[in-house]
Order: C-alpha cells, then sequence, then structure tokens
C-alpha cells in the first residue's frame, strides 16, 4: 500500500530547468533513503541522483554541478531540481524510495511510474 507518486515532468527548452517532486504516500515506518533515475527511449535505466540515508547527495557524473537532490521529511517527499537542461537529459524520470514497512526487517524499495521530462527546442 505504499505508493510513490512523481509530478513535474513537462517540455522545457535546452538551458531551462524543471523542477520534479516524488512524494510517499501509504503505511510505512519510515523512508531511508530516495533517489531518481531516469531511462531513455532504448537506453537502461540509470541512476540520476541519490539522497542517502545520512542526508548525502550522490549524483551521476553527467549531471555533476546541473543537478540537486533535496528531502522534505515531514512531506515525504524528494525533489529533483534540474537546470542547464540539454536533449541528453530527455528520458522518462523514476522516483525510487528505500523504505522500512515493518521494523523487524531492511528497508524495501519502491518505485513510481514516472515522469516524462523532454529537452526540446
Amino acid at each position: 500500500q505504499v505508493h510513490l507518486v512523481e509530478s513535474g515532468g513537462g517540455l522545457v527548452q535546452p538551458g531551462g530547468s524543471l523542477r520534479l517532486s516524488c512524494a510517499a504516500t501509504g503505511d510505512f515506518d519510515y523512508i531511508d533513503a530516495m533517489a531518481w533515475y531516469r531511462q531513455a527511449p532504448g537506453k537502461q535505466r540509470e541512476l540520476v541522483a541519490a539522497s542517502t540515508s545520512e542526508d548525502t547527495a550522490n549524483y551521476a557524473d553527467s549531471v555533476k554541478g546541473r543537478f540537486t537532490i533535496s528531502r522534505d521529511n515531514a512531506k515525504n517527499t524528494v525533489y529533483l531540481q534540474m537546470g542547464s537542461l540539454e536533449p541528453e537529459d530527455t528520458a522518462v524520470y523514476y522516483c525510487n524510495a528505500k523504505i522500512v514497512t515493518d521494523l523487524r526487517y531492511d528497508a524495501m524499495d519502491f518505485w513510481g511510474k514516472g515522469t516524462l521530462v523532454t529537452v526540446s527546442s
């Protein structure tokens, strides 16, 4: 009954900015970590940015200096602020979360349905 709901995708021009949001809802104890992945047509899904259990951030080399991941723990929400967007950033972006639903066990992975980001003039 845990769901991740993404929002904020759309069409943006090269050099523009976009902010993605992902909110976790349902029955769980707490969120251990959250991350953003993306998948372009014909490509493997890749990690874009991750916010770890220690609230440190990791980024793919291709987005370092351009994207910023952040979390609002009170809202169970993770954001991805994307700037200096390029056509190569075009992909479906997926929210991922490691969520503890039972304190006896490790966190489990959950995925959102994805939101499409298109960078084009």
